[in-house]
């Protein structure tokens, strides 16, 4: 897998040629919802389209490249992520463009590695790829459509509501990595907060 991808029609012909046809449908929804969202918030719309398209890079490559690559990372890994494959992609994905693409650049790099699982302290760019991988066209979870059209209004409110809907979704089920009651916390906050200004 060594080479290098300068162009986004590389990159997308890459994505088509090793995703699913399902997999590769959701990278090109995401990436439209990222610019979205960045001409929305005033982030940069082309850098947000092309990390929408790299999120779910290594979704699809077997496990132990997964792994490999999350050792490489040097990201902190909790030991819930650790036991949670299915987050693995996200961790992997952000060395893996590193390594085969020279992307480094932390605005693309770092929203990858937490569109999985979310974090406090999350930057714009972050943010937007953590709600578009959510809120795609092409989702239609419980709930999809009305987190859509709040995110698409209000960036902060959207955050609320998922990590609200992850919560609720996963408690009893799932472990949850403190990153992402970490993030739960921090926007109820700012949620009790907004209320109680209102009032």
């Amino acid at each position: 897998m060594d080479f290098t991808v300068v162009t986004i029609d590389e990159i997308k012909n890459y994505l088509e040629s090793s995703l699913s046809k399902k997999r590769f449908h959701h990278s090109l929804c995401v990436a439209d919802a990222a610019k979205r969202l960045a001409e929305i918030n005033g982030a940069d719309p082309e850098k947000c389209y092309l990390t929408g398209l790299l999120h779910d890079i290594c979704k699809e490559i077997p496990p132990e490249e997964q792994i490999a690559l999350m050792k490489r990372s040097g990201y902190e890994i909790s030991w819930v992520e650790w036991g949670a494959a299915k987050t693995h992609h996200a961790v992997a994905g952000a060395q893996f463009i590193r390594e085969f693409y020279n992307i480094t650049d932390p605005e693309i790099c770092d929203p990858i590695r937490w569109h999985t699982v979310g974090k406090g302290g999350m930057n714009l760019y972050e943010k937007i790829l953590f709600m578009a991988d959510l809120i795609s066209d092409e989702r239609s979870y419980p709930d999809a459509e009305r987190i859509r059209e709040i995110t698409y209004r209000d960036l902060e409110l959207g955050l609320y509501e998922a990590f609200k809907f992850m919560i609720v979704d996963k408690v009893g089920q799932k472990l949850l990595p403190q990153s992402t009651v970490d993030a739960y916390n921090e926007y109820t906050s700012l949620e009790l907060k907004r209320f109680s200004d209102k009032n």
